[in-house]
């Protein structure tokens, strides 16, 4: 999962330069600029290929290759990392579709090739994947990664409009300093890679969902969030580590939140700037009160991240 955040990153920069121009977020031209179309299209092109050519240099180079195959890996990390699969395709289809829609490229025709660029892209690494030894093509991922672009494809054909929004929180957990190697040595590493302190959101815009003259304030929502806890392996905990010294015991188990949140991208300032850098952070759930709901029963947050 670590590898797709550092990718939002890149395309938020995009996202950020089609709010510095005078055209509303949802009110797009409705004919055709050659020049954006142009720009769109090849800064997707380079974005892709100098992404895909730098995954296979910095992370696939050094494992020995083999013949194509799948694996299953439906029960690692709890379901945390398909979460993140389905919230990669998301958001990458979010900035195919607005990209399109800026260069004046009609509806229809952006969600068929804009929204389901996730969907392509993400593709394109379980492909890398299962040429390498070390993991193989995940049905697992590729269900995660439909259901993404679905979720974006399906209420925008439904409503014209998001109004529940995947979103993603981090905090740092204990866990990482038992194998940092596979949990990350620093908080950077750890956003990236500890799948302990990330949760992973759907987030509801209550003013959405009402009628039009409702005054209720439009950058409300309600939240509901997924994580897991207590893993210092994939499928399972190792009991020792490499030098044969015993790993404290942790039982892992799946928590569950609800939680108010605020749809930045419902927040509209004078500055374009602003507000394209409001629409661009939107991806992340705003901290707030949270109730959790685990096994071992319920608890209450006053801040979580």
């Amino acid at each position: 999962m670590f590898r797709f955040i550092a990718i939002f990153l890149l395309l938020s920069i995009q996202l950020i330069a089609i709010g510095q121009e005078k055209v509303h977020w949802t009110n797009y031209p409705d004919t055709l600029n050659k020049k954006r179309l142009i720009g769109v299209s090849s800064g997707a092109a380079v974005i892709t290929t100098t992404t895909l050519i730098a995954l296979n240099e910095l992370w696939y180079k050094d494992f020995p290759k083999s013949k194509f195959h799948t694996f299953n890996d439906w029960g690692e990390w709890e379901g945390v990392d398909k979460l993140g699969h389905g919230f990669s395709s998301y958001y990458i289809g979010v900035i195919g579709y607005h990209s399109l829609r800026w260069s004046g490229i009609n509806e229809k025709s952006s969600i068929a090739f804009g929204a389901t660029w996730g969907l392509v892209y993400l593709s394109a690494i379980e492909i890398m994947d299962a040429y390498n030894t070390q993991w193989g093509f995940s049905w697992g991922d590729m269900t995660a990664n439909l259901i993404g672009s679905g979720v974006f494809i399906g209420q925008q054909l439904a409503w014209g409009e998001q109004r529940i929004v995947p979103k993603f929180s981090f905090h740092t957990t204990e866990f990482s300093q038992y194998r940092p190697e596979l949990l990350g040595e620093n908080w950077v590493q750890q956003l990236f890679k500890d799948y302990n302190g990330q949760t992973y959101w759907l987030s509801a815009n209550i003013h959405s969902f009402l009628n039009k003259s409702s005054k209720f304030p439009k950058w409300i929502s309600v939240s509901a969030g997924y994580g897991a806890t207590g893993m210092i392996g994939g499928s399972n905990n190792p009991s020792y580590d490499e030098n044969g010294y015993a790993y404290p015991h942790f039982d892992r188990y799946s928590q569950f939140y609800l939680s108010l949140d605020l749809d930045l991208q419902r927040i509209n300032t004078k500055s374009r700037f602003v507000n394209s850098l409001l629409k661009a952070v939107s991806l992340f759930k705003f901290p707030l009160p949270t109730l959790e709901f685990n096994k071992n029963g319920v608890k209450f947050h006053p801040i979580y991240f």
